[in-house]
């Protein structure tokens, strides 16, 4: 199989496209806008390809795919053209969306276009929502009602963050976050209401992030009062200059968060030396268990010596297995919710410095 990485020399295309290239089955096409960063390497040809470029269609399917992986992020404010120019390529597509807007509008906008070429369209698959989706369905397992969904990711501060990613994260700062909570629809405020949370490996600072989860966890367990998303920096600082830039758009002050990415990333960088290689994320589900009595389950990985870059990337390899192998029996466009179990993702964490598994059964 044929797979074009988009952005395949970036934070996290590359591990993508490293990855599957220790797989036989798949021939690595990594590409990149910028012609400087192209030259082969083992198992993996590259090629430069602009998904802004009018010749984008053309380039892409010169390079004749069966599987588009879209990894040039952020998708906050991304239209669908690269999905709709790889199905009209006769492609399969998957994507690392975390962009509330887009995930949410994804299916209707290719779900036509994938149907009529017999292809798969994916959008979601990485930690958000197929990694946190599939641990919530492993948990709701042993519960009779669901009451509370909390998600919290707390990467380590040596972890590489890509301009990308920074990107996404200046894109909602201070800006209105619609969330589910106790029952109705409430408005939160991103990087903003500070909290603490407690991890095996410390206690951080946690902030709302704007992510498609907040929607989608409540239509997928639709007796759930509140769900909510959190990120959880590691070096202190740095969450109060975010919650601080946050404040000031939420009061109307005009701060160009989005000129400051590259800034804000080499700053993170500076700070390096207060963190550490270490990072988790936190699931927990409360409701009532069988009996009718009160329970809470919480599940926590641990990722270490920086190996956390590692799983926003294992949902598209999982999917491009279960693709190559003609596993998933349906055609069309979906989120990645329902498509991965947990026992799918232990299997690559068993491959990196990561652990995990339930942490609280308490009520």
């Amino acid at each position: 199989m044929r797979v074009v990485v988009i952005g395949g020399a970036g934070n996290f295309g590359a591990r993508i496209c490293r990855r599957l290239a220790q797989d036989s089955r798949f021939y690595v096409i990594a590409t990149s806008r910028r012609p400087a960063v192209v030259g082969n390497s083992p198992g993996i040809e590259r090629a430069t390809l602009d998904t802004e470029s009018s010749r984008f269609k053309s380039d892409l399917n010169a390079l004749e795919p069966d599987l588009v992986i879209h990894c040039a992020g952020p998708f906050q404010g991304q239209d669908y053209r690269v999905a709709l120019a790889s199905l009209d390529c006769g492609a399969h597509y998957a994507d690392l969306a975390d962009g509330r807007e887009f995930v949410l509008g994804f299916v209707n906008a290719v779900g036509p276009t994938a149907q009529a070429n017999g292809r798969v369209a994916v959008t979601g698959t990485s930690t958000l929502p197929a990694l946190s989706s599939a641990v919530v369905d492993s948990l709701a397992a042993s519960f009779a009602t669901i009451d509370t969904i909390d998600v919290i990711i707390a990467p380590g501060q040596h972890a590489p963050r890509g301009a990308a990613t920074v990107a996404a994260v200046l894109g909602y700062a201070g800006k209105a976050v619609r969330c589910w909570h106790r029952g109705a629809w409430r408005t939160a405020y991103g990087w903003q209401d500070l909290t603490y949370e407690r991890f095996s490996f410390g206690t951080r600072l946690a902030a709302v992030c704007d992510v498609p989860d907040l929607e989608l966890l409540p239509q997928r367990f639709p007796g759930v009062r509140s769900v909510s998303f959190r990120a959880a920096l590691e070096v202190s600082v740095q969450h109060h200059a975010l919650w601080l830039l946050a404040a000031c758009r939420r009061v109307g002050i005009p701060v160009p968060l989005a000129r400051l990415a590259a800034a804000m990333e080499r700053a993170a960088t500076w700070l390096n030396w207060l963190g550490s290689d270490t990072g988790g994320m936190v699931v927990r589900v409360c409701g009532t268990d069988p009996h009718g009595q009160p329970s809470c389950r919480t599940w926590e990985l641990v990722a270490r010596s920086n190996h956390g870059p590692e799983i926003p990337c294992m949902a598209a390899v999982l999917l491009g297995q279960k693709i190559c192998e003609d596993g998933l029996g349906w055609r069309g466009a979906r989120v990645c919710m329902g498509m991965l179990a947990l026992t799918d993702f232990k299997v690559e964490f068993a491959r990196w410095d990561i652990s995990s598994g339930i942490v609280d059964r308490r009520p």
